[in-house]
């Protein structure tokens, strides 16, 4: 199986962690979440990091960030390797909720899951849709479809 470890502007991190965990109650040790303060230095953030990575063994992890670019991003590139720890950024619930459901394939097949289910949990629901449209009363004044 693949460690998920989530690193996160706080309290994104721990809340995501506890969405999985909520579709996914068994997956508690599968997942670890590490929220970045606003006030803390990067150097110890990265130590803890390093400490939860270590908490999987050996076992292959994928790493998840939030924003591209950012300090959790920034740390979380620094605990890659390319052969037993990859990342994938710009988390999302739907994204998470995917790896962990596929957690026993590769890792690589785990970052193209991840990215497809981030991807394909945005959705638009369409506004024509019968269940978006609005009802209109009988006494609409702006109802202008009547004969005349």
């Amino acid at each position: 199986m693949i460690g998920v470890l989530v690193i996160a502007h706080a309290p994104l991190a721990s809340a995501l962690r506890a969405g999985a965990l909520h579709v996914f109650p068994d997956a508690a040790s599968a997942i670890m979440a590490l929220d970045v303060q606003p006030n803390d230095a990067p150097e110890d953030t990265y130590e803890q990091a390093r400490t939860l990575l270590h908490r999987f063994g050996t076992q292959p992890v994928l790493v998840m960030a939030d924003i591209f670019g950012a300090t959790p991003c920034n740390i979380a590139q620094r605990l890659t390797d390319g052969h037993q720890v990859r990342l994938v950024t710009g988390i999302n619930l739907p994204m998470l909720v995917r790896v962990v459901n596929y957690r026993h394939e590769s890792l690589d097949a785990l970052v193209s899951r991840a990215m497809a289910g981030g991807t394909q949990g945005i959705i638009s629901p369409a506004a024509t849709a019968p269940q978006n449209q609005m009802r209109r009363s009988h006494h609409d004044q702006n109802h202008h479809d009547h004969q005349q």
